[in-house]
């Protein structure tokens, strides 16, 4: 049976007895069931894991007995900052969690003229909370150790206008390169994922005065969740860590 990897959201300074976070306790005693003995995994972020042993299991908390301090780094060598038009339902959710697990490092939630997805800023803060979980419990399940980062929302442009020192890339069906015949060597790249409908003629216009270098996937319309995760694996395979 795998042992099950936790996210501890504070710093782990030393060894020896700890208490869980709330949220991890409810997971490991609610929902696992866990009882005292039972071996869990650690991580809190720094690229360190923790060999850990419970101690104590109550209806409020969860105690562990960590073992050891395990330096382990499965990160890419490409850095990607993923900026992606927010999409409708669970797709974003969906984008969020796969380019997790395919080593994206920041996701920053644009807002576009097709945006399909219209919120107030409370509602917005808490679809952030919710991704913000998401994300942890990708590097649960994938074994990373270092949380990327979600920002706050943005609009299109005050995204594309930030100062970026790496290779900014937007998709476009009639680009002059692909993903394979991009220059090489890239170690970051910001990339640009659409909404549904696209970005407008003026959009596009956009992202060139700011030096986004149009780039091509293929023959095929892809779907912006589609087309987000497509591109993620396409740089990792030419830059990062896949193949």
């Amino acid at each position: 049976m795998r042992i099950p990897r936790i996210y501890h959201p504070e710093p782990i300074q030393q060894l020896g007895t700890l208490a869980l976070s709330e949220d991890a306790a409810g997971h490991v005693g609610r929902v696992l069931r866990m009882k005292p003995e039972q071996q869990v995994l650690l991580f809190d972020g720094s690229g360190h894991e923790f060999p850990a042993v419970i101690t104590e299991v109550t209806k409020k908390a969860v105690h562990v007995d960590l073992t050891e301090k395990i330096e382990r780094d499965i990160e890419s060598p490409l850095n990607l900052h993923l900026g992606q038009v927010v999409s409708r339902g669970d797709k974003m959710e969906f984008t969020i969690q796969k380019s997790v697990e395919l080593g994206v490092n920041t996701i920053t939630p644009l807002i576009s003229e097709r945006c399909g997805v219209k919120l107030d800023q409370k509602r917005f803060d808490k679809k952030l909370a919710q991704w913000q979980k998401i994300i942890i419990a990708a590097c649960e399940q994938c074994g990373r150790n270092t949380v990327p980062e979600i920002r706050p929302i943005m609009s299109l442009e005050d995204w594309c206008k930030e100062e970026y020192q790496g290779l900014k890339l937007n998709l476009h069906p009639r680009a002059k390169y692909s993903i394979n015949t991009l220059p090489e060597p890239v170690t970051n790249v910001k990339l640009l994922i659409g909404p549904e409908g696209g970005l407008s003629s003026s959009e596009i216009d956009m992202t060139q005065e700011y030096q986004f270098e149009e780039t091509l996937l293929g023959p095929r319309v892809l779907r912006t969740e589609t087309a987000a995760l497509t591109a993620i694996t396409a740089l990792q395979v030419r830059f990062g860590d896949l193949g």
